[in-house]
């Protein structure tokens, strides 16, 4: 990969429209609905299985494989340029964020309940934010300065860092949804000139050498009756990413977040019916807390883009 300056990188990291975006607020939720709802059966699936003890490293790498595999017949679809992309740069850096997420999500996910998990997640947004004040210098209003302090709020609600019970799960929960919260812009990037379903194939296709690396360290094959679950998790991922990536082709980051908070009673639902793990108040309050601000910048950054998008140039 080409050495980046800043100056490129802020040209990656850019959340720009998509040429012939179609307007369609009610599919956007369906596929955002249903995006959610299998990107939470992959936390309820990998977490059964890191419970039979299956190392969350190899889970990692198992779900990149099976995921692969459900796409392989776009090849036959569509051909091989279905493998090619003008954005190799681009998906370097979105894969290397994906594989610091996954080394620490499934790790948390043995550690604390799916619903602090999938809370924990929604400071994904304001890292991002985070991300754009301190490493791309750019200039930040006050007002998204206070719903970065309100989110900070929120996570301190749900962590409780000072409690005997915060530890080694939190801490790579809050590390998985700083790298979320950085590589999220680039899936709008790269909608700019791929479709969804090239998007989550290239990126996956790529991931599966980049998690075998780890893997390869605590290596051991799962047990017969494990591996249906393991391709369900593939499946599981698969339709979540394809789902959630092409809700964005179908209404605007700022109204495609608004229903990113399901996320949370599907999590709670799961991890209720199936591992049998409460979920306090807290928990909910402070997810609200962080998705009220998270939601508000995202607000604020569409509004930003179409008045800079809409400001007349000058001739020439």
């Amino acid at each position: 990969m080409s050495r980046l300056n800043v100056s490129r990188i802020k040209e990656l990291f850019r959340v720009s429209g998509i040429p012939g975006t179609r307007n369609d607020p009610i599919a956007a939720l369906l596929w955002m609905t249903l995006g959610v709802a299998g990107l939470s059966g992959l936390s309820g699936v990998a977490k059964y299985v890191a419970q039979q003890g299956v190392d969350p490293l190899l889970i990692a790498f198992y779900r990149n494989v099976f995921c692969f595999l459900c796409l392989t017949p776009l090849l036959y679809i569509r051909g091989p340029a279905h493998m090619r992309s003008a954005n190799l740069s681009l998906y370097g850096i979105r894969v290397a964020v994906m594989l610091v997420s996954m080394l620490c999500w499934f790790p948390a996910m043995t550690m604390i309940p799916l619903s602090e998990l999938q809370a924990t997640s929604f400071l994904a947004p304001l890292f991002a934010t985070g991300f754009a004040i301190f490493y791309l210098r750019e200039r930040v209003p006050l007002q998204r300065w206070v719903a970065l302090a309100v989110g900070m709020i929120g996570a301190f609600i749900i962590l409780r860092p000072l409690a005997p019970t915060f530890g080694l799960g939190q801490i790579l929960a809050l590390v998985a949804a700083m790298a979320i919260g950085i590589g999220g812009p680039l899936i709008k990037r790269l909608t700019a000139t791929d479709d969804a379903d090239k998007i989550v194939f290239i990126t996956n296709g790529l991931l599966i050498p980049a998690s075998l690396v780890p893997a390869l360290f605590v290596w051991a094959w799962p047990p017969p009756h494990i591996w249906p679950y393991l391709a369900g998790m593939g499946a599981c991922a698969c339709l979540g990413h394809v789902a959630m990536t092409r809700a964005f082709n179908y209404a605007d980051a700022s109204l495609v977040a608004t229903f990113d908070f399901a996320r949370l009673p599907f999590a709670v639902l799961i991890g209720l019916y199936f591992f049998n793990e409460p979920t306090d108040i807290w928990t909910w309050v402070g997810s609200i807390i962080i998705f009220a601000a998270a939601f508000y910048i995202t607000q604020s950054e569409t509004a930003e883009r179409r008045r800079v998008a809409d400001a007349p140039r000058p001739p020439g």
